[in-house]
């Protein structure tokens, strides 16, 4: 197994990593390579269209408002909901966006961000292509992108192979498959789990690297517990649900107060936790400012 923790544990704007983080990265990925092309500086006009999965959900999952942030230079791990929302109303009320941040070009979500709901890609539901047009109209390029979950992006140059890159040619010493082989090397070696994943983790970057991401991956949830645990009001969409998790926490202090031998009081924790993360998250890309969300955490060092 190659893939690294800070590849597991992704901080970004929510709903959804494949619909909502992985649609920002395609679009920053798309206006990256623009730039790399020397077409950046051609580009007028750009489109996106949707396809299957990010189509049919993918306003509810906020995909629309992530890839405006993107092809604006956004990054999930280090954007803010008031930058995602400015350059939304931007491209909304006056009809253009800064790819990459400095290059204007004419864009309009109502005309250019097109849903292909009847169309699917063979390769995966989550797709989305970008089409780059110079002053005349004329296309300079235009190139697909699949969100494969987790946050994870491949273009239709890596689509069926393997496509993390420089990532996956560094030799790990404790390469793994299987919940066996990492038994077996753990045997012969002497060495814990977690002894064994750093020395993995070290084979990218440094030890104060290493410690310095666990630290924004823990302050991320933390944050986002926090947030959770204080907000109040009902989550945006259709079925007005309420959150709960202040409540609950507030219920949870009055019961252990009456009862602190409780065997069971950090479980009640850690599923209060739990929810205000989900809840937190939930409404992370169209709500007011809240911290980054840590993808698939939850609970607290």
């Amino acid at each position: 197994m190659t893939i690294s923790l800070f590849e597991l544990f992704k901080i970004g704007v929510g709903p959804s990593s494949s619909h909502t983080v992985g649609p920002m990265v395609a679009a920053r990925r798309f206006t990256a390579w623009l730039d790399e092309q020397a077409l950046l500086v051609k580009t007028a006009h750009v489109e996106a269209d949707l396809y299957g999965s990010l189509a049919l959900t993918g306003k509810g999952h906020a995909a629309d408002t992530a890839v405006v942030a993107g092809l604006a230079g956004e990054i999930p791990a280090s954007t803010s909901l008031a930058a995602i929302k400015a350059h939304w109303d931007r491209a909304t009320s006056e009809g253009f966006i800064y790819l990459l941040g400095r290059q204007r070009v004419r864009f309009q979500p109502a005309q250019d961000l097109h849903f292909q709901m009847r169309q699917r890609q063979p390769f995966h539901s989550n797709a989305l292509s970008f089409t780059a047009r110079d002053g005349d109209g004329e296309i300079l390029a235009k190139r697909m992108y699949f969100s494969i979950g987790g946050g994870f992006v491949v273009d239709e140059d890596e689509a069926g192979r393997n496509s993390r890159g420089a990532e996956d040619e560094v030799e790990l010493p404790h390469a793994f498959t299987s919940g066996a082989d990492l038994l077996e090397m753990g045997a012969g070696s002497g060495k814990s789990f977690a002894e064994m994943m750093l020395e993995n983790e070290l084979a990218h970057r440094s030890l104060d690297e290493v410690n310095a991401g666990l630290d924004a991956i823990a302050g991320a949830m933390d944050a986002s517990i926090d947030a959770g645990c204080s907000s109040m009001g009902v989550l945006p969409g259709g079925l007005k649900v309420k959150r709960r998790a202040p409540q609950i926490a507030a219920d949870i202090r009055a019961r252990h107060e009456q009862n602190l031998s409780d065997p069971m009081a950090m479980m009640d924790w850690i599923n209060l936790w739990a929810m205000a993360v989900n809840e937190e998250n939930a409404p992370a890309a169209r709500s007011s400012l809240r911290p980054p969300t840590a993808r698939r955490g939850s609970s607290r060092r």
